[in-house]
């Protein structure tokens, strides 16, 4: 669990960063950084299927679907990138609120 946590705490860094840029007036974030930020994202996303499907994380379902779907806010924020459209920003606060529940849950 704790490999997990570590995974979506990178990409909680990098998203933070990339919503700051955002709400300073800059459309979308270097391509490097949004993919070093989802990389993180997915890897900790997959780590967490692996454990709750193994039942090593017990009462974890939650959380998991609450990153799933912060996931698909962040397939949607990715393809206005590459589109280089100027990400939403509602969808950046939709996107960062529900990851940022997910996490606290899985903190706690």
């Amino acid at each position: 669990m704790t490999f997990a946590l570590l995974l979506f705490a990178v990409a909680a860094v990098g998203g933070l960063v990339i919503a700051r840029m955002r709400f300073q007036g800059k459309p979308y974030p270097p391509m490097g950084l949004a993919l070093v930020h989802g990389a993180a994202a997915a890897a900790g996303l997959l780590t967490l299927m692996v454990l709750v499907a193994n039942g090593q994380a017990a009462g974890e379902t939650t959380p998991l679907v609450l990153f799933i779907i912060a996931a698909l806010g962040g397939f949607g924020l990715f393809f206005h990138h590459l589109r280089k459209a100027p990400l939403p920003k509602w969808l950046v606060v939709v996107h960062a609120g529900v990851a940022v529940v997910a996490f606290v849950l899985l903190l706690f």
